[in-house]
């Protein structure tokens, strides 16, 4: 079966999605507007910075359209500020900063610090065989996990062992790395198929 993911076309790394959600057989599309998001069975939430995706999205009335969609139980996927997005709860937030939500999690805005302190790593994930290399950029971590939602990948090694990087919830799937850019689609392809039993 073939489904319709769309890409949040507004900032961040849309095309390098929308070439890894089709290479693992979804159709992708960019959404801008309010028929684009009508017409996906999915949503992609790229990278880019959480705060201004904030104001683009009311910008472009998506907010609500989107949150509309994501409590009918619309199937989301967010990378890094992406799953600042879908967090319920953020620390480090600018004053009147809104997440779309559904996830339950508390997240920290650039947890790993700034730009220069980006890093690789390579990851566990649950749900995906092999370990996945991971490329983390002004990244957030996960704080606390709520009962609603399982964890599916922790950094294994260096000053941020420990720490929370991958969340699932229903079909709800949040990291705090940037797959699209190493050309490894199976974190998409997770996806994809979280899609595909939700549709």
């Amino acid at each position: 079966m073939t489904v319709t993911v769309g890409v949040l076309a507004l900032q961040g790394d849309v095309r390098e999605h929308a070439h890894a959600l089709s290479s693992v057989g979804a159709q992708a599309v960019p959404v801008r507007r309010r028929r684009e998001l009508d017409a996906v069975d999915a949503l992609v939430i790229p990278g880019g910075e959480s705060t201004t995706i904030d104001k683009l999205l009311r910008a472009f009335e998506l907010f609500e359209p989107i949150q509309d969609r994501l409590r009918a139980g619309m199937p989301a996927y967010g990378s890094c500020a992406g799953m600042i997005l879908l967090a319920d709860r953020v620390i480090g937030g600018i004053e009147g900063q809104q997440t779309l939500g559904g996830v339950d999690v508390t997240v920290r805005r650039n947890a790993f610090g700034r730009q220069v302190e980006s890093f690789e790593t390579d990851l566990s994930i649950e749900g995906v065989e092999e370990q996945v290399h991971a490329v983390f950029i002004r990244a957030p971590w996960v704080e606390e996990v709520g009962p609603a939602a399982s964890v599916l990948a922790r950094v294994e090694t260096g000053p941020a062992a420990g720490r929370i990087v991958a969340v699932r919830q229903g079909p709800l799937l949040v990291t705090s790395f940037h797959p699209e850019v190493t050309g490894d689609t199976r974190v998409h392809q997770l996806f994809v198929e979280i899609v595909r039993d939700n549709v």
